[in-house]
Order: C-alpha cells, then structure tokens, then sequence
C-alpha cells in the first residue's frame, strides 16, 4: 500500500499535465488584488484528525487519506485524486477570534485535520467506507468563502504572512468572517516551489452585515 500511494504522488504531476485535476465547484463572486470571494456549492471530503502541527502532521494524515482513495475501503475501490488537499486546526480559530463552530470539525485543542475532497460523482451513499476508523466522510455545506491565493513553500512561515495578510485585508474591507481559516494545496510535493498553488480559505458572511455587496475600496 506505501508503495502504491508513493507511486501515485511522484506520477500526480504528470496526470496535472495531461488531465484535469477536479477540484469542488464554485462561483466567484468578487475578485480582488489581495483576496477573492468564492461561493462553494456543497462537496465531500474524507478527514482526519492528527495531534501535531501541519508542517508535521502533513505525511502522516497524506497516508491514512491516500490509503483510503487507493483502495484501503470497504469496496476495495480505488478512487481518483483530487484538488485540493485542506488542513485547518482550532486554535487557528481561537487567535482569530472566530464566531462560528469549527468547519471541519476538528478534534481535540491540539490537532490538525486534513481533508481528501471526494470526487463529484460520489454521493454519501456510494462513496465507499473507510476501513481505518479515523477516517470520517463529512458533507461540506454550500459556503461562501473568502480566499487568498499564493505560490512558494509549505512552510508555516508562508502560511502565516498568507494568512495574516488576508485577515488584514477583509478587516480593512469590513468582511466578517464565520469560521477558521483552512490551508488549501493543490500540488504533488514534486511541484517547484515557485509553480504550486496555495490557498488560505475563510468563511465570511456576504454580502457583508452593513448591506454593501462588497468591499469599499479608495479610487
């Protein structure tokens, strides 16, 4: 199974090349300099909960996830990968200030949950259980989402400037966000550091409490 999921991340750049990778359907709504606002129709996702930091956590939870899509299922059912791999975890919540219950539901003040997005044609119904009982399959309800997108490395350094400068932007906009933040990657490891995308995503309220549709901007 190591093998087989090792396999599949060093080929995964070469499938972006050839096919599209499917990532959940969304309609934009604004786009900014600093941010855009995303309506998410509703998608599944397989999560787990790791008790480390991201940058640790990363391989272990990439291994429980894709040893469910490769086949570790019930079913034995090998499904395909897709976009993008999302990490969030409470205490980014409690920084923040949040005012909405954790998104993905994470477990306890410690940990970090990764989530695998389902392909479109599953529904709770036909996606295939998982045989490791830390996994659980959760609906993601149809959300408005505001996103800040950036390339470079994984590291939490780039993260947290990402995310810092998306909280000061929407501050600055008067967005109010309803949830925590979530670490959204698109990209096989392999990717340069310079080509792959990466997202900080929040939920806001929108449009926003004042009744404006959007940001006010100068100019």
């Amino acid at each position: 199974m190591r093998r087989q999921w090792l396999a599949a991340l060093l080929l995964l750049p070469l499938a972006q090349a050839t096919m599209a990778i499917e990532t959940p359907e969304y309609e934009l709504l604004m786009s900014d300099d600093d941010f855009e606002i995303r309506r998410y129709a509703e998608y599944i996702v397989a999560e787990v909960d790791i008790d480390a930091d991201m940058r640790e956590s990363g391989n272990s939870a990439f291994r429980i996830l894709a040893g469910y899509i490769f086949g570790n299922n019930v079913a034995g059912e090998k499904m395909r990968m897709t976009a993008p791999v999302e990490a969030s975890s409470p205490e980014d919540g409690v920084r923040m200030n949040m005012t909405a219950p954790v998104e993905s539901q994470p477990g306890d003040a410690g940990t970090t949950t990764y989530a695998f997005v389902m392909e479109r044609r599953y529904t709770l119904e036909t996606l295939p259980k998982p045989v490791d009982p830390r996994i659980r399959i959760v609906v993601r309800p149809a959300r408005t989402m505001a996103v800040r997108r950036y390339s470079g490395t994984w590291s939490e350094a780039n993260y947290d400037e990402h995310r810092a400068a998306l909280f000061d932007a929407l501050d600055e906009a008067a967005v109010t966000t309803v949830g925590p933040p979530v670490w959204a990657r698109y990209d096989a490891p392999m990717t340069p550091w310079f080509m792959r995308r990466n997202e900080v995503m929040v939920e806001v309220s929108w449009p926003r409490a004042d009744g404006a549709a959007g940001p006010e901007r100068d100019g």
